[in-house]
């Protein structure tokens, strides 16, 4: 019985290779553009605009390969999100495109696929077109795709309802803003990224940033 129990429990403390890792991954954002947010319905913008400075800074903090991609930026839809724009300031990381799918814009492609990561995680404007088509190209390059939910927009709550069921029965898995951050930091013994994850849910992470806030003071007392 006891042999039985160490077996268990050793197995269970094994890691599910479908969670997200800072190395196991290529973070992909998505038309975060101020005309492609003008339209958008299914979420309060300043809920987004939180949820897209976790997601970015998340990845900024761990190091998460990224990809910023934008559409016409010059000629119709406007520069990036500064919740983006501020963490990603090299110029030369943003790829902008004509296509409204991203994965057919060469460019945007191969630099994905140069990044080696078999899991790509989608956040972006809106998720019926710009995050729905390529999703479901990825998916069938055999790539696992993962889309942030609460860090995308559509035009109405049926159109990014409808957007990610249709995603999910292909097979792409959804996560949150929250979650995403802290499935990568996994452990609060993880010291060297602990002050910048507290520090950015202080910011972006509304309530749950006040209760950090709140719990970092009084601790001190």
């Amino acid at each position: 019985m006891a042999a039985c129990l160490f077996s268990i429990s050793g197995f269970a403390q094994k890691p599910s290779p479908k969670l997200l890792t800072p190395t196991n991954h290529t973070l992909v954002l998505i038309d975060f553009e101020g005309q492609m947010a003008f339209a958008v319905k299914n979420i309060d913008l300043e809920n987004l605009r939180q949820n897209v400075g976790l997601v970015s800074g998340g990845s900024k903090i761990f190091n998460v390969p990224t990809i910023v991609t934008t559409v016409s930026e010059k000629s119709f839809s406007g520069p990036v999100f500064p919740e983006v724009s501020e963490v990603y300031t090299d110029t030369e990381a943003y790829m902008d495109r004509t296509t409204m799918n991203a994965w057919e814009d060469v460019k945007v492609h191969d630099v994905i696929v140069a990044k080696g990561k078999k899991k790509i995680v989608l956040a972006g404007l809106w998720t019926e077109v710009c995050i729905v088509d390529p999703a479901l190209s990825a998916l069938i390059e055999d790539y696992e795709v993962y889309v942030i939910t609460d860090a995308c927009g559509g035009v109405s709550d049926e159109a990014h309802r409808v957007a990610i069921q249709r995603m999910i029965q292909a097979g792409v898995q959804p996560i949150t803003a929250t979650q995403y951050v802290l499935e990568l930091q996994r452990d609060w013994a993880r010291s060297e990224t602990y002050a910048a994850v507290t520090a950015l849910f202080k910011k972006y992470g509304g309530a749950y940033g006040l209760g950090i806030q709140y719990a970092h003071d009084m601790l001190k007392h």
